[in-house]
């Protein structure tokens, strides 16, 4: 580990750029990140003095195809961007977390003190306590430290705040008391049951594993508590193709229902062969008794189109995973545009039943197929509804195109990412 002060010197002298090329793959990052980082230094010695730290970073995430799919477990395609959080890190012996991120409260955590508390459920100590607890369970060491955190992993945008949150806490118990030996799928693990059990939301495991694994992976989650990891070669650099996420500014007030809807109408289906999950159904199975699922009253029609993105949505991940393997990158794109246009068709996420005449993720949708052209493709980015979509953009075009979508959604509201090569990493010692 090293002081502050001369890591202070290592940052803002320039002799760490190469390595945040590395992590953020952005050159007119650099800067930024230089100051981000410096900043970070400063507020840890403000808060806890100058000791010897370490530095460790955990990114957001973004799923690439899969959409609704998860929840029945299926396949998905996700990967992690460079947004992320960073952590200026002391161990203490008196098994303390003292832990300050960004302009929230002080957590103050004692690791001999995890037990599950209900009434815990919804904060920040609840998910520093579950990894803890979990990286305990899981058979490795536990123990203190101090801690800054800052993250500029955009909250509300589908990049999973949270589940960066968790890989970042996992990730640090793995370097201080273990060697970083706690797999990047076990903290991805453990975060997943910290954000169940301990935060009390029941989200699925996509999210985690795309933080703490990183780069663009595949996953299966047919065996849930064994899910199928696959890390996919692409170079978006070498394609010259930026990820851009844009806020369409929509309200997520009032669509608990909407998105509920889904899971629940890919069920009404798996129910009707007695099964709980699509993915325990066959695709000839489903599309031999469509017929006869309409004829019964039993299934909506909306459910059949849902389950029918599904199925089809299923096949796309794979020929997606092909293409990038076979280094086949336009395949790819018309890849990502068909999930796209099956979500705005089948699945039906666009925009809410109840209120037709508000549809800012169709303008998003429609308006970026009118600029980008043949320069890239777009979709729908995560639950839908509202909130954000997703754009593969050329390089020599992302200017152009962040102009004319911020044009009608305001400054701010394209985010141009790259896709990382890294999980939860231990940046500097």
């Amino acid at each position: 580990m090293k002081k502050i002060a001369e890591l202070k010197e290592i940052i803002a002298g320039g002799e760490f750029d190469e390595k945040l090329a590395q992590i953020y793959l952005d050159k007119d990052m650099i800067p930024y990140n230089r100051e981000r980082y410096v900043k970070a230094l400063d507020k840890f010695t403000e808060l806890f003095g100058d000791q010897e730290v370490a530095i460790y970073s955990a990114p957001g995430r973004s799923e690439v195809c899969g959409n609704h799919t998860d929840h029945q477990n299926g396949h998905v395609l996700a990967t992690s961007i460079n947004l992320d959080a960073i952590a200026i890190v002391a161990p203490r012996e008196d098994g303390v977390i003292e832990l300050v991120s960004d302009d929230m409260p002080k957590e103050v955590i004692n690791v001999n003190d995890i037990e599950q508390d209900p009434a815990l459920e919804g904060t920040t100590t609840a998910l520093i306590k579950g990894v803890v607890a979990g990286i305990r369970d899981y058979g490795f060491k536990v123990g203190g430290f101090t801690a800054f955190v800052t993250s500029d992993v955009l909250m509300g945008a589908g990049m999973s705040s949270s589940a960066a949150f968790e890989s970042l806490i996992g990730t640090i118990l793995s370097g201080l008391y273990n060697d970083m030996k706690v797999s990047s799928v076990d903290v991805a693990k453990i975060g997943q049951y910290a954000e169940n059990v301990y935060f009390g939301k029941p989200c699925g495991l996509m999210d985690q594993m795309a933080c703490a694994v990183g780069g663009l992976i595949y996953i299966d989650f047919f065996d849930k508590a064994n899910p199928v990891i696959k890390q996919v070669p692409v170079d978006f650099e070498a394609h010259q193709y930026s990820l851009c996420i844009v806020d369409t500014k929509g309200s997520h007030a009032d669509l608990t229902d909407d998105y509920a809807a889904i899971p629940a109408e890919m069920k009404q289906v798996a129910n009707y062969f007695g099964e709980e999950l699509l993915s325990r159904v066959s695709e000839e199975d489903f599309i031999s008794k469509v017929g006869e699922m309409r004829a019964s009253g039993k299934v909506n029609d909306r459910a059949v189109l849902r389950a029918l993105h599904f199925y089809t949505e299923q096949d796309r991940v794979a020929e997606g995973v092909a293409a990038l393997e076979n280094q086949e990158f336009d395949h790819f794109l018309d890849v990502i545009k068909r999930s796209g246009d099956s979500s705005f068709k089948l699945l039906q996420n666009i925009y809410s039943a109840k209120d037709p005449l508000t549809q800012n993720v169709s303008i998003a949708l429609g308006f970026s197929e009118k600029f980008i052209g043949e320069d890239g493709v777009c979709r729908v980015h995560g639950g839908g509804f509202a909130g954000t979509i997703q754009a593969f953009v050329k390089n020599a075009a992302v200017a152009e195109y962040k102009k004319n979508i911020e044009s009608i959604f305001g400054e701010g509201a394209c985010h141009v990412l790259k896709v990382r090569p890294y999980g939860g990493i231990k940046v500097v010692e």
